[in-house]
């Protein structure tokens, strides 16, 4: 495998990453109102002027990998193994909990809700808060959690990366993703070094975000189940304890510490998908899973590309868009680390339809269960979520169910181990980029860790408005990394054409090695 030492270029990655980093923190800390005020000015110009491009980058990046999967080229083995690396279950379990995060446990109960309360511009026939709302509410999460987030993430991304490594030879950082177009050009190029900054100012955000809020979150339910006052000082506790655990894992390494959360993550949701499905609505919850997804279906190319509502766009379809984007080379980077030895159709049907589906019937069910208690008695779920916002959705709804009290715990610690693996998985991704090993030192993964945990405290510390600032500042990010993402869909077809000339030629020589010693003998 390709190692080498890294170029002097590379050290402007690191000056870039902290000094930005840096001047946001102390710019918060100065006059957080004003940060927020820019923040948000250039989030509403980034959503009006990048939304619906990015709509059609979402929609093209499925298709294309959809294409390349179905194609003969999809039985292309990625890297130089034969079979995988890594077990199907491990790496199942690793893909799906480092996206789904704390997000794929609050936002699957609140979103849903929030689209019965307010029906989605996609469906303006519909009525809100009434039986057939349910379907198309969960229909419209499902798209902002479904085929296109999951396939930007580790589809044609992942594929031009693991040819640029091991079939290029250069490292895997975000730069590759455009090795198909400029060979190795940009491995000491400063340019290189930009991209690779902004890639990982653009996860940093997304990470150090729900970190932050998973801090508040648990504050709040502490508070509401326990009568621990939420304090600024509680909610650093809570910080404390979620960063060392997701900084032990990182400095133990992937082969140890996250492997074994990812497992405990799998485990942990099924059993309380399990639970909730006996205890909770269980007829009502598989009736809207078959017509949601149906609905899903059948509105997807209009739900896809829908610009009629900006301004419901911005805060919902663009946001979630920019904050995938945001993600993608990242992410790419670590799905391409975990994947060797893994076919393109294993990966890409893995990854835009498997996990997507798994995904859609966990929003069922969670969302599904709070959407039932409103309809039963409307306020009960909607009451909360008006009063005290997302973290209170979740509670509402397991406090309806029988064992809310364990329930309750168990989704506690869930969300916990979710947002520690993201906060594991992407600590591992920035040293990679930032040292250009594919296996970076513990230090150096204990570092950016602490890092993440450290301005996530000194955000909580300054206010809700610097979490809600930085999350904000995640679709600005995804601006210039949505052109390198959008590279990928000339890039993906290229690197799989390569790779199967690639294969044919090493299959080639194989035989005539073979002919020869043949020959020799005889």
């Amino acid at each position: 495998m390709y190692t080498s030492t890294p170029k002097v270029s590379d050290k402007l990655v690191p000056t870039l990453t902290i000094g930005f980093i840096s001047l946001f923190l102390l710019s918060a800390l100065i006059d957080l109102s004003l940060v927020s005020q820019v923040i948000q000015s250039m989030f509403s110009d980034a959503t009006a002027m990048f939304g619906y491009p990015w709509q059609w980058l979402m929609v093209l990046n499925f298709v294309v990998a959809i294409l390349i999967a179905l194609s003969p080229k999809g039985k292309i083995r990625l890297g130089q193994q034969k079979t995988p690396t890594i077990g199907t279950f491990r790496w199942m379990a690793m893909i799906m909990c480092t996206l789904l995060a704390g997000g794929g446990v609050f936002w699957s109960a609140a979103e849903p809700i929030y689209h019965f309360i307010t029906v989605p511009p996609s469906f303006p026939d519909t009525a809100s808060g009434l039986a057939e709302s349910a379907a198309p509410a969960l229909s419209q999460s499902f798209l902002h959690w479904g085929f296109l987030a999951w396939a930007i993430l580790g589809t044609l991304a992942t594929i031009v990366l693991m040819h640029a490594h091991h079939q290029g030879g250069v490292k895997l950082r975000p730069r590759a993703l455009l090795y198909p177009l400029v060979g190795d050009r940009l491995e000491s190029h400063w340019l290189g070094s930009v991209i690779d900054a902004c890639s990982i100012i653009a996860v940093a955000a997304g990470t150090i975000g729900p970190i932050g809020f998973l801090a508040s979150q648990l504050g709040y339910s502490l508070e509401v189940v326990m009568g621990i006052e939420n304090t600024s000082s509680s909610q650093l506790a809570i910080l404390a304890v979620v960063v060392a655990i997701y900084s032990i894992s990182a400095f133990t390494g992937m082969d140890k510490g996250l492997q074994w959360l990812s497992r405990l993550n799998v485990i942990g949701a099924f059993a309380l998908l399990l639970a909730m499905l006996i205890l909770g609505p269980t007829q009502f919850l598989f009736e809207h899973f078959g017509s949601a997804f149906a609905t899903y279906l059948q509105h997807l190319p209009e739900m896809s590309l829908n610009a009629d509502a900006p301004q419901w766009n911005s805060w919902w379809t663009w946001f979630f868009w920019g904050w995938f984007i945001g993600f993608a080379p990242m992410m790419a980077i670590f799905i391409a680390r975990i994947s060797e030895g893994r076919s393109v159709r294993e990966l890409i049907l893995m990854v835009a339809i498997g996990a997507p589906v798994v995904t859609n019937f966990w929003f069922t069910v969670l969302g599904g269960t709070g959407i039932f208690f409103e309809l039963q008695t409307p306020g009960t779920i909607s009451g909360p979520l008006n009063d005290a916002g997302l973290p209170a959705v979740l509670l509402a709804t397991l406090t309806q169910l029988p064992f809310s009290d364990l329930l309750v715990a168990a989704f506690l610690v869930l969300t916990t181990t979710f947002v520690v693996t993201t906060g594991d998985s992407m600590a591992y991704s920035i040293s990679m980029v930032v040292s250009g090993d594919n296996e970076p030192k513990p230090t150096q993964r204990l570092f950016w860790a602490v890092v993440m945990g450290c301005v996530a405290g000194v955000l909580l510390v300054a206010g809700d408005g610097g979490l809600n600032a930085l999350q904000s500042f995640i679709v600005i990010t995804a601006v210039p990394v949505s052109v390198l993402i959008a590279a990928t869909l000339i890039t993906g077809p290229m690197a799989v054409i390569r790779m199967q000339a690639d294969k044919a030629r090493q299959a080639q020589a194989q035989v005539e090695q073979a002919n020869y010693a043949a020959a020799s003998v005889s």
